[in-house]
C-alpha cells in the first residue's frame, strides 16, 4: 500500500512538474549524489590538482574527531625508540645545521655496540661540517643496518635546494655500504597541513624510512590512514608516551652506554630533531590531546609501529561509497514523497539520521579506514535530495500563491500588509524611483563557523539568527528585501512611505546589532564563538518594484543607495564599529544619540561620506567635543587641526575600552589630503 502510494505520487510529480522543473530536480539529485558519494580526500581535477570538494573542511574535521575518539590506547612500545636532539643540544654543541656530526658519530658507534636492530636517521646531510670525516668513518664501520634520510629536489623544494641535493648525493655516495643506504623521509599533509595518510611514492625516491627499516609486502602499496595511538592513562591520571625517547647526548656518552643498552638492544631506533617550530606536524589527534603537534620523527615511528603490528586498515571500496550515496539520496526522496504525519516523520528522520551519523562511527570503531568517507556529504546530500524532491512535489500539489500573499507573509509589516490587501495596486508590478532608507547587515565569522560544525547545526543557527533579525525589521515597519547567506537586506519607504520611516530605520539598525549580540551570547554548547553583527544604513534614491521574469518575481530595490549601504556595512570592520549610518540617514532620523565617526571615502566610491554611530549611552558633552573637533579638520588652520586632534585624543583617553574611538584618532593622525580617510 505504501509502496503503491509512493509510486503513484512519484509518477504524478514526474508527469506534472514540467520539463524545466524536472531538469532542475534531476540536476539537484545529481549534485546530491555527487556530494554524498565523492571521496573527499581525492582532488576534483585528478592527480596534481589542488581543487577540493566544498565540504572537504567539514569532512576533515569529522574524520579527525572519529580518528581521535576511536584511536587505540597503547602501552609504551618496546620495539621502537626515538633518539632526539633538541634546542638545548644545538646550543650546547653550537651547531645549527642541524646537528654536530661528531656527536652523531659517537652516538652511532655506541648504538651499534648496544645491539640496535636497525637505525633510521631523519636528518638531511645536505651541507658540510668540520666533523664530516668522523661521521663517514662511523657509518662505514656500522654493523647495524642504517638508513639515512633522503629528499629529492624535484618533489621536496620546500626542504632542499639544488646545491644541497648535490652535496647530499655526494655524501651518500661516500658512506653507502651494504649496511648504510638512503631512505625517503618524505611525509604528506592534506590541504589543511595535517598529516593523516601514508605518503605516496614518487619517482626517483628510495623506499620510505619505515618500510626500509622493516620491509613488509603488506604495506608496499598502502596509502591509507596512519593509525595514531593514544597513551594509556595510569591510575594517577598520568600518561606515558607511546613511543619512548632518549636524548642523543646520553646515547653518545660512553659512561651511559651500559645503563642505556637495554633500551636500545633489539629495537628500531629513529634519530631526529625535536626543535621548536621545526618539523612539527598536526595530526588527527591534535585537537584531542594536550600536545597539539607531533614531530616528524614520531610520525615515522607511528608508521613503523603500525607496520610492525600488520595494522593495514581496510579501505572502503569506491562502489560501496557510491552505493551508500544512492541509498541516502533514495531515502531522502522517498521520505519527501511520503508526506508523513509528524508522528511517523519523526521516527523516520531519526532512523535515517542515526544511520548517517552512526555508520561512520561504527566503521571507525571497527578498524576501517574512514578517511575519504563522506560523512558530512551524506547529511548534505540527504538535505539537497529532500529539498529537491520536496520543491518539485509542492509545485505539483499546491496551488499557485499570489505574489502579494508571499510578500505579505514573509517580508512586510502588518500595517503595510493591510493597506496592500485593500489596495493591491500599491504593490506596483513595475519599477519606480523613490527615496528609501536601505539597511545591510552581516554576521562576522559565520562562514568560518559553518566549516567547523555540522550542516544541521549551521542550518538551525542560521534560521534562528535570520528569524531574530527579521522580527526586528518587521517590528520597526521595514520591508525585508532579501537574505544573502547570513546577511539581511531591508528598506523603509516602500512600498508605502511613512513620516517616521527615518526614525524607525535608525532604531532598527541599532536593535539589529543588539539582536546579534543576544544571538552570540546564547549559542548552544559546543558551538565556537561567533563575531558581531555589523549594520550599515543609508538614505537615498533607488528603483523599487517587482523585478524578474514570468513565474519568478521579486519585490526589491536597485541602485546606488543599496550599494552605499552595503559599503557602510563593510566599513565597520576596518573602522572597528558595529553600526554605521550616513549623514543623510542620520539627519532624517530625528534622533539625538549620534556621535560622529569622521569622514571617509568608501571602497569604490569617489564622493566621501560623513559617518555616524548610534551611541545612546555616550555623554552629550562628549558628542559635542567630537563634532567640533572633526569640524576643525575642514579648515586650513594648522593650529586648529592640532588642537582638534588633541581633543580627539583626550576623548579617546577617557574611554580606553572604546576601540572605535581609538580607530577614529588613528585615522585623523594619518589623515589624507582634504581631511578624508580612504578605505581600500
Amino acid at each position: 500500500m505504501i509502496v503503491r502510494s509512493l509510486l503513484r505520487r512519484g509518477a504524478r510529480v514526474v508527469q506534472d512538474a514540467g520539463r524545466w522543473r524536472l531538469a532542475g530536480t534531476a540536476l539537484l539529485l545529481a549534485v546530491a549524489l555527487f556530494v554524498a558519494g565523492w571521496d573527499w580526500s581525492r582532488p576534483l581535477g585528478g592527480a596534481g590538482s589542488q581543487r577540493e570538494i566544498p565540504t572537504a573542511d567539514a569532512e576533515r574535521g569529522l574524520y579527525d574527531w572519529r580518528a581521535a575518539a576511536f584511536a587505540p590506547r597503547a602501552e609504551q612500545d618496546r620495539r621502537v625508540l626515538m633518539v632526539v636532539y633538541d634546542d638545548q643540544t644545538l646550543i650546547a654543541t653550537r651547531k645549527r645545521s642541524p646537528l654536530d656530526r661528531g656527536l652523531l658519530a659517537r652516538a652511532l658507534r655506541n648504538m651499534d655496540a648496544m645491539g640496535a636492530k636497525s637505525i633510521g636517521i631523519d636528518i638531511l646531510f645536505d651541507q658540510p661540517q668540520d666533523e664530516d670525516q668522523q661521521l663517514i668513518d662511523a657509518l662505514r664501520s656500522m654493523r647495524t643496518p642504517v638508513w639515512l634520510g633522503y629528499a629529492n629536489f624535484g618533489d621536496n623544494r620546500e626542504q632542499i635546494i639544488f646545491e644541497q641535493q648535490q652535496y647530499l648525493d655526494s655524501f651518500l655516495a661516500q658512506v653507502r655500504t651494504d649496511r648504510v643506504r638512503p631512505a625517503s623521509i618524505r611525509l604528506e599533509t592534506d590541504a589543511d597541513n595535517v598529516a593523516r595518510s601514508w605518503p605516496r611514492p614518487t619517482q626517483g625516491q628510495p623506499p620510505l624510512l619505515s618500510l626500509a627499516m622493516q620491509p613488509s609486502p603488506l604495506f608496499n602499496d598502502y596509502r591509507g590512514a596512519i593509525r595514531f595511538r593514544k597513551p594509556l592513562r595510569q591510575a594517577d591520571g598520568s600518561e606515558t608516551p607511546v613511543i619512548p625517547s632518549l636524548q642523543i647526548d646520553l646515547i653518545a656518552d660512553p659512561a651511559m652506554a651500559g645503563a642505556l643498552a637495554p633500551m636500545v638492544e633489539g629495537r628500531h631506533v629513529l634519530i631526529g630533531g625535536d626543535i621548536v617550530d621545526i618539523d612539527q606536524f598536526e595530526t588527527s589527534l591534535s585537537g584531542r590531546q594536550a600536545k597539539s603537534t607531533m614531530i616528524g620523527l614520531e610520525v615515522h615511528g607511528t608508521m613503523l609501529a603500525q607496520l610492525l603490528d600488520g595494522a593495514r586498515l581496510p579501505a572502503i571500496p569506491q562502489w560501496a561509497l557510491w552505493g551508500a550515496a544512492a541509498l541516502v539520496v533514495l531515502a531522502a526522496g522517498l521520505t519527501s514523497l511520503a508526506e508523513l504525519r509528524w508522528f511517523w516523520l519523526a521516527p523516520a528522520l531519526g532512523v535515517q539520521a542515526g544511520a548517517i551519523i552512526g555508520l561512520p562511527l561504527w566503521l571507525q570503531a571497527s578498524g576501517w579506514d574512514t578517511k575519504g568517507l563522506p560523512a558530512a556529504g551524506w547529511g548534505l546530500g540527504w538535505v539537497i535530495a529532500f529539498a529537491a524532491v520536496s520543491a518539485a512535489a509542492r509545485a505539483v500539489t499546491s496551488q499557485q500563491r499570489r505574489f502579494a500573499q508571499s510578500a505579505l507573509g514573509k517580508y512586510l509589516p502588518r500595517d503595510i500588509a493591510a493597506q496592500i490587501l485593500a489596495e493591491p495596486e500599491k504593490l506596483a508590478l513595475h519599477g519606480e524611483k523613490r527615496p528609501i532608507y536601505t539597511l545591510f547587515t552581516d554576521l562576522e565569522g559565520f562562514t568560518k563557523l559553518s566549516h567547523a560544525i555540522a550542516p544541521e547545526m549551521v542550518a538551525q543557527l542560521l534560521n534562528r539568527y535570520l528569524d531574530m533579525l527579521s522580527d526586528v525589521v518587521l517590528a520597526h515597519g521595514g520591508t525585508i528585501d532579501k537574505f544573502v547567506g547570513d546577511a539581511v537586506v531591508a528598506f523603509w519607504g516602500a512600498p508605502i512611505a511613512r513620516d517616521d520611516d527615518g526614525r524607525k530605520a535608525a532604531q532598527a539598525a541599532y536593535a539589529m546589532w543588539q539582536a546579534g549580540e543576544a544571538f552570540r551570547r546564547d549559542l548552544p554548547p559546543g558551538v565556537p564563538p561567533i563575531g558581531r553583527t555589523r549594520v550599515g544604513l543609508h538614505h537615498g534614491e533607488a528603483i523599487v518594484g517587482n523585478f524578474g521574469g514570468e513565474g519568478r518575481i521579486q519585490y526589491t530595490a536597485l541602485g546606488d543607495s543599496m550599494n552605499t549601504a552595503a559599503r557602510l556595512e563593510s566599513a565597520n570592520k576596518p573602522l572597528e564599529t558595529s553600526v554605521l549610518v550616513s549623514r543623510e540617514a542620520m539627519v532624517l532620523s530625528g534622533l539625538d544619540w549620534w556621535r560622529p565617526m569622521g569622514r571617509v571615502r568608501l571602497r569604490g566610491r569617489a564622493t566621501p561620506v560623513d559617518l555616524f554611530e548610534p551611541a545612546p549611552g555616550f555623554a552629550g558633552e562628549e558628542r559635542e567635543v567630537l563634532t567640533q573637533a572633526l569640524a576643525a579638520f575642514d579648515t586650513e588652520d594648522a593650529d586648529a587641526r592640532r588642537d582638534a586632534l588633541a581633543q580627539l585624543r583626550a576623548v579617546a583617553d577617557r574611554h580606553p575600552e572604546d576601540a572605535a574611538l581609538a580607530n577614529l584618532v588613528y585615522r585623523y593622525e594619518y589623515i589624507g589630503d582634504g581631511g578624508i580617510y580612504g578605505l581600500g
